[in-house]
């Protein structure tokens, strides 16, 4: 597990919004880490409080990035040729569950490839009650290299409706999965686009990607501004109470 925002922020400082990273199929955190951190500039990545998670299940067989980074693999979940059919999924969506229970609260997922697929279908599953029950409701999603489920038995309960969550989609022209990320972001409503001209990686951003990133960091750091306002007033609201019944409570005695 790896963090970008492993030491406490100073005291009065804004709260950067948490993101729990899920990376690609048989890769791990700390290849998707390299991959964010060597691509994106400072200024966006110390912006976001980045947490970077392995899968659950060890590498069942060969990596695509086998010589480009060192091992160990990980993946999420095992499924057939078609896509259809998903092994260990149930499995894959406790552990997520886990990590957030463990590491959270968080505002959002970001994923890549197989962790996309996951990040972007959990808010779906969140809101029918089928997945992270136990957690605060997904608030924000970065979609990178995704597209949907094909099973039914996931699909028609991941997108039964429009994820209104914003989100933020990057579709590779020369991606192999190009056509299924054009399909996943009509499940969403008013989604931020970034088009870049590679295939299927994290892509760097040029200067017109980084002004709809710089975008989109302005409207999540808003609302999460906004959050941990209504989350203190709450606490107080809380605290008050707590004091007005321990008062009563030796009024009564």
């Amino acid at each position: 597990m790896g963090s970008l925002g492993a030491d406490a922020e100073p005291q009065g400082a804004r709260r950067r919004p948490r993101f729990l990273c899920l990376h690609g199929f048989r890769t791990s955190a700390e290849i998707m880490r390299k991959q964010v951190l060597g691509k994106w500039p400072a200024d966006v990545t110390a912006r976001l409080d980045l947490v970077f998670a392995d899968a659950p299940f060890p590498a069942e067989g060969k990596s695509d990035v086998d010589g480009i980074f060192d091992p160990p693999y990980y993946e999420w979940f095992q499924f057939d040729k078609s896509f259809m059919e998903y092994r260990n999924f149930d499995k894959c969506l406790a552990y997520i569950e886990e990590l957030m229970i463990r590491d959270g609260p968080f505002d959002g997922l970001m994923g890549f490839s197989q962790g996309s697929y996951l990040s972007a279908a959990l808010p779906g599953l969140q809101e029918q009650g089928l997945a992270l029950t136990r957690v605060p409701k997904i608030k924000y999603l970065i979609i990178i290299g995704g597209g949907k489920f094909q099973s039914p038995t996931v699909a028609e309960k991941a997108y039964a409706n429009k994820v209104a969550c914003p989100s933020l989609h990057f579709i590779g022209d020369n991606d192999f999965l190009k056509v299924h990320g054009e399909k996943l972001i009509e499940s969403f409503v008013d989604p931020f686009l970034i088009r870049h001209p590679k295939g299927h990686t994290v892509p760097r951003l040029d200067d017109e990607s980084l002004a709809v990133m710089l975008r989109f960091l302005e409207k999540i750091e808003g609302e999460v501004l906004e959050y941990s306002s209504k989350d203190k007033i709450e606490g107080e609201v809380l605290e008050y109470s707590s004091k007005d019944v321990n008062e009563n409570e030796e009024v009564c005695l």
